[in-house]
């Protein structure tokens, strides 16, 4: 009976404490969000007493404004704004879908049938990137792109300008004259020989699913294969000078400047850039 008494006694108090919630102005904030017919119902142990969650206050006090006539105000300027950025952003997205390449000219002449052709390349994808930090943009690019051809497995032939002078010649000598200005920014993709293009169109093709396409046929490499030569760093020390750029002519009987490597002392790979 007493356990009764005691029972009866927590609900008449948890009664009053909900019914001082209901006239508090904070309570009746928060019922606006609920309509009459779906009013709050409270159980036997309610899930909250006053004051009332954060929420509930914050959700109030929104649907307030917007029933007031200053919310009304604020609503209609808030629609216009909205249908303001979904005409700029619809009229953003055509643009961009006409930048995109349409999946049935993957395969025509302007894109594919380039002039722009890089000799003895016709088994694999060539990128010329640069594995230099200094400018983040460039650098992130690069590094998308050997991730994104790199998920394919197919042979890659990736030549790093900042570690051979020769690559960024030899890049500039391909491409360099379709730009006016003569800047080649980089990373650079070739496929099968063709001169293909930029990050920005590497992503676009990958995306609407046209860059596999453009892959095919070219030889896989095994999975987790890493070159046994190089490790595929690409690029070995110099055997003839030791990496020194210098040797000594025995013949002439003076140091002379190594021919055999580049401007880092380093030779290309023979197994993994032949």
């Amino acid at each position: 009976m007493d356990h009764h008494h005691h029972h009866h006694r927590e609900n008449e108090f948890e009664y009053q404490e909900i019914q001082k919630a209901k006239t508090s102005s904070k309570f009746n904030r928060s019922r606006t969000i609920h309509s009459p017919r779906n009013s709050i119902e409270f159980p036997e142990k309610p899930l909250y007493v006053y004051p009332s969650p954060h929420s509930i206050e914050r959700n109030g006090s929104i649907k307030k404004l917007h029933c007031s006539p200053l919310g009304s105000m604020v609503g209609t300027s808030f629609k216009g704004k909205v249908k303001k950025l979904y005409s700029i952003f619809d009229s953003r997205k055509e643009n961009h879908r006409s930048s995109i390449p349409k999946p049935q000219t993957k395969h025509s002449k302007p894109l594919i049938s380039n002039t722009l052709l890089l000799p003895g390349t016709e088994d694999r994808v060539v990128i010329y990137f640069t594995s230099i930090r200094g400018i983040r943009r460039t650098f992130e690019d690069c590094y998308t792109m050997k991730m994104i051809l790199g998920s394919y497995r197919v042979k890659v032939d990736e030549r790093d300008v900042s570690m051979h002078i020769a690559y960024r010649k030899e890049l500039q000598n391909v491409i360099g004259e379709k730009n006016n200005n003569n800047i080649v920014t980089l990373p650079q993709v070739f496929i099968k020989g063709k001169y293909i293009g930029g990050a920005e169109l590497i992503k676009q093709l990958n995306e609407i699913g046209e860059l596999p396409k453009l892959l095919r046929g070219i030889p896989l490499r095994p999975i987790g294969y890493i070159c046994e030569v190089c490790g595929d760093v690409r690029f070995l020390p110099c055997s003839n000078c030791d990496g020194s750029r210098k040797f000594f002519d025995e013949d002439e009987g003076q140091v002379r400047r190594c021919l055999i490597c580049n401007e880092n002392g380093l030779i290309r790979c023979t197994l993994c850039c032949s």
